[in-house]
């Protein structure tokens, strides 16, 4: 009998009412393996309301109390990593490495959520003018929701609301319903921690989930991660609806390469990063610039390298690459390769007719490689979120930067090069949020905030960091005066001296 995944609401498990349910698939297999609920209006509202009935007494809680239930949470996170993992494994088909790799980037934040006593410090100025004091405090917003994609079920969640409730919010999540089971593990963990019933709930859905967080008035604010038009939808739907948003977009990252490089080193960096975890990752890289004579020996390492790079099942030890997360999605990026030769590039490497033997039906697809790919080919311009690379050409460091900085997109970038002051200029020159410099995948650390510019980032605030802390709370300022004793009504006696 399929297994069903429902909604963690207050504390418990509750079975979907809608009647409406999504197929999971094991991706590997191709088979359907789980059905999940999908909530209904009603549905929704019951989520954001046990959300804010919890949030009438964790709002006012210690940050004593708020930091206790997260070190035990952070404990029986690390006690649990390899199920967290296997669930991603069944259910997204990235290898079991990949799937804890994800586990321990989210562990990152609860450990970033665990000293928010340091983070939510206010500020004081005595004397601005004559007894006259003025302090800044940052407090809750109150209910708040977490829309998250497929392609990192634990570790985009744990970028959200770890930080969300130690600040003091309560939270309904809403993760993808293509790989759901890990999400449900995360707030059974939390339970387990102590966390108060309703804190933080899990709700499942499609776009009726989606569109009654957005457009409910007792939603708050509302983090996504995600493609770049839902992204762009989310915040104008949000901010219509006079929600504070913070939605993260898709990507194009590019990988500069100057003639003066370790080739080894950079074709060692291009295949892991935009290879790993099948490329479905906002932060792959799937454009190699290659800058003057050292394109043809780049291309060739990186071909050397990815030839050697072991398809299978996810709970294969000795498997470097899963399948993709549908058959539908593996048909889209196949398409980008498929047609690329018609649009000018060379096809060093098609991936598109790869099988796995005992596997035949799994959502496989090979890695492929596009030489001298131009800037108005499909696959370029579009994010293809699988296992494709392009590489492009150019003459100069400056003709790379230009054609970088033309991308619609800036999440992600990165440069190989061993010339100090070109990877300084680079840092300073390049139109993207994050930088790696011979480092092909900048996900910033946890206590720093992660994000992109232009069509990457819809909203003013990053994700997790200053910037998490920051999006999960307002700002209030207090200007105190108060008399000098000495000053009090006359037959009033509070021990003062009387000075004139």
């Amino acid at each position: 009998m399929t297994k069903t995944v429902n909604h963690w609401i207050g504390g418990k498990t509750v079975e979907g009412t809608s009647g409406q349910y999504g197929p999971v698939t094991d991706p590997a297999t191709g088979a359907v393996t789980t059905q999940v609920a999908l909530a209904s209006v009603e549905e929704v509202d019951a989520a954001v309301a046990a959300a804010k009935a919890a949030y009438a007494t964790w709002g006012t809680s210690s940050l004593a109390q708020r930091t206790a239930v997260l070190f035990r949470y952070r404990a029986l996170l690390d006690a649990h990593r390899d199920d967290i993992a296997a669930l991603i494994t069944a259910e997204h088909g990235k290898v079991h490495s990949d799937a804890l790799g994800e586990v321990a980037r989210g562990l990152e934040i609860v450990e970033l959520a665990c000293g928010i006593t340091t983070q939510l410090k206010g500020e004081l100025s005595t004397q601005v003018s004559n007894r006259v004091d003025v302090s800044s405090i940052r407090q809750s917003l109150g209910v708040v929701a977490g829309i998250t994609p497929f392609n990192f079920p634990a570790m985009v969640p744990m970028w959200m609301f770890p930080l969300a409730i130690a600040c003091g919010n309560t939270f309904v999540l809403k993760p993808s319903e293509k790989d759901p089971s890990a999400a449900n593990l995360l707030a059974e963990l939390a339970s387990e921690a102590g966390l108060p019933d309703g804190v933080l709930n899990v709700l499942h859905g499609d776009k009726i989930a989606v569109d009654g967080l957005l457009n409910h008035p007792d939603v708050a604010a509302v983090s996504f991660v995600g493609s770049t038009p839902i992204a762009r939808y989310i915040h104008s739907t949000a901010s219509a609806n006079g929600k504070r948003v913070q939605a993260l977009g898709g990507a194009k990252n590019h990988m500069l390469v100057l003639p003066d490089a370790d080739l080894d080193a950079a074709a060692d960096a291009a295949v892991s990063a935009a290879y790993g975890s099948a490329g479905e990752r906002c932060m792959a890289i799937s454009a190699v610039v290659a800058v003057g004579a050292i394109g043809d020996e780049l291309v060739a390492k990186i071909r050397e390298r990815a030839e050697k790079i072991k398809i299978g099942p996810g709970n294969d030890p000795t498997s470097e690459m899963g399948p993709l997360i549908t058959a539908a999605h593996r048909d889209k990026v196949a398409s980008y390769v498929t047609g690329a030769a018609a649009q000018g590039a060379e096809v060093v490497l098609d991936g598109t007719g790869h099988t796995v033997e005992g596997f035949e039906d799994g959502h496989w697809i090979g890695l492929s490689l596009l030489d001298k790919v131009s800037t108005d080919s499909d696959a370029y311009k579009d994010e293809i979120f699988g296992p494709v690379l392009c590489v492009l050409r150019v003459e100069s460091y400056e003709d790379g930067v230009a054609l970088m900085n033309a991308s619609p997109f800036g999440n992600g970038t990165a440069i190989f090069t061993r010339d100090g002051g070109a990877a300084r200029r680079f840092q300073l020159e390049i139109e993207a949020g994050m930088v790696g410099v011979n480092v092909p995948i900048p996900v910033p650390v946890g206590y720093h905030s992660f994000g992109g510019w232009k069509d990457s980032l819809f909203g003013d605030h990053h994700i997790y960091g200053n910037d998490g802390v920051h999006f999960y709370t307002r700002g209030k300022v207090t200007t105190t005066r108060w008399p000098d004793p000495a000053d009090a009504p006359a037959g009033v006696d509070l021990g003062f001296p009387r000075n004139h």
